[in-house]
């Protein structure tokens, strides 16, 4: 049996990263704070020259962190996968998206995980966090490493433990954080948890790594299915004529059996807009169903056409045809406080209007500029209301001043929250 490093002194850890993004990147940060030697491996030379340039989109105490980090030769930045075999741990970090058709793309998780089982050596213990589909660790890691020759649970120690990251709150930091863990065996499960107790102590194990991949699919599909309720909520508030947040915030004072959720203009990130497709697939792989995860996906993917059907709406109520229409939309990421743009409703809703003839230009200090079917959008830096004949409310980042919109004829409030409009109306 392999002696493994973690049994040494636990500040002498060496952890590496694959994929030093959105998850992988504040996971290194909270490592390296903790006093662990860190390998981030990114194929991305441009990722690597901004971590160390310090400019990538975090929330203010991982500036913080990497400004130290940076400075430090034991945080450490690498392209060479080769180099994997230097940590005593490996957490997988990696992106797991969709293609145009809805289905899992698993080229970047399988090139992770090949360079992961080509470098792993005796004594490490390998995590991926990467969302996928139920038996995607035993898959991609296991069986490869078995097929090398190592014992998993004695020679190598191979676990999943979903990310929980929430970019731009910071208030959900990764110490306050629950992580569930489950290993291939009991000892792997052991060993990661030595691992992530780096990051939190509040760690809840599990039977197997099976269990916590569907843990996380359960997660987001949970909120998938209440977000497309909260949506067609809004939709019976407004045939009623009554305030679906009044309403909403009036349900959550019940102590217990209800969980609030908001409508809005639409989902974006990774997690919500993919990750259920993930269990979705491997369902229709295996002839199952899950008709009310199906149809709250389905929902999810009209909402941002619903939204740029009633800027249509609200612009005819007043006299005025889409066509030749001066639209601005406030807030193109997908939400408050970050600069991500990942599958942003705001992308969908903007191409809409574009190709209903309108002329869209959009305001957000975080995101200078936009290239959407062929198109370049810049951020108007100075939107003034009276410039315009409506303003679409997207995404409003914290700090930044709206007073301009009162100027505006037409307000259509897409967040349901911006109260600072006098000719507000609602989605």
């Amino acid at each position: 049996m392999a002696e493994s490093p973690l049994s040494e002194t636990e500040g002498l850890i060496s952890v590496a990263i694959v994929g030093m993004g959105y998850v992988g990147l504040p996971t290194a940060l909270g490592l390296h704070a903790d006093g662990a030697r860190v390998l981030g491996l990114d194929t991305s030379a441009e990722r690597r020259e901004s971590i160390l340039a310090g400019e990538p989109d975090l929330v203010e105490a991982d500036l913080a962190r990497l400004d130290v980090a940076r400075r430090d030769n034991r945080f450490d930045l690498t392209g060479d996968p080769a180099r994997l075999a230097e940590a005593d741990a490996v957490i997988i970090c990696v992106p797991t998206p969709l293609d145009r058709y809805l289905t899992p793309d698993l080229g970047p998780l399988r090139s992770a995980c090949r360079s992961v089982v080509e470098h792993a050596r005796p004594g490490q213990t390998l995590i991926l966090t990467s969302t996928s589909y139920v038996g995607t660790t035993r898959e991609m890691l296991a069986e490869p490493l078995r097929n090398r020759g190592l014992v998993i649970g004695k020679d190598v120690f191979v676990a999943f433990s979903p990310e929980r990251i929430d970019p731009g709150v910071a208030e959900h930091t990764q110490q306050s954080t629950p992580r569930v863990v489950g290993g291939c065996t009991p000892a792997c499960t052991d060993h990661a948890r030595r691992v992530l107790e780096k990051l939190t102590p509040l760690l809840h194990e599990v039977s197997s790594a099976e269990a916590a991949e569907l843990t996380k699919l359960y997660e987001n599909s949970f909120r998938a299915v209440n977000i497309a309720l909260a949506n067609e909520f809004a939709g019976i508030c407004s045939t009623l004529e009554l305030d679906p947040i009044e309403v909403t915030r009036a349900a959550a004072t019940k102590p217990y059996g209800f969980m609030s959720f908001y409508p809005g203009p639409g989902v974006g990130g990774h997690c919500i807009p993919c990750d259920p497709h993930y269990l979705l697939w491997q369902l229709r792989e295996a002839h199952g169903s899950a008709p009310l995860i199906s149809q709250a996906m389905t929902s999810i993917a009209h909402r941002p056409g619903q939204v740029a059907d009633r800027v249509t709406a609200t612009l005819s109520a007043a006299g005025r045809g889409v066509a030749g229409a001066r639209i601005v939309v406030v807030g193109v990421t997908y939400k408050p406080g970050v600069r991500d743009l990942r599958e942003s409703s705001a992308l969908e809703i903007i191409e809409r209007l574009a190709a209903g003839g309108a002329k869209v230009e959009y305001h957000d200090p975080l995101v200078p500029e936009l290239k959407l079917g062929g198109r370049s959008f810049q951020s108007n830096p100075d939107p003034h209301g009276t410039d315009f004949d409506l303003v679409l409310i997207h995404t409003v980042h914290p700090g930044q001043s709206y007073d301009w919109i009162e100027h505006c004829p037409l307000v259509l409030d897409a967040t349901y929250t911006f109260d600072a409009a006098t000719h507000r109306e609602l989605v």
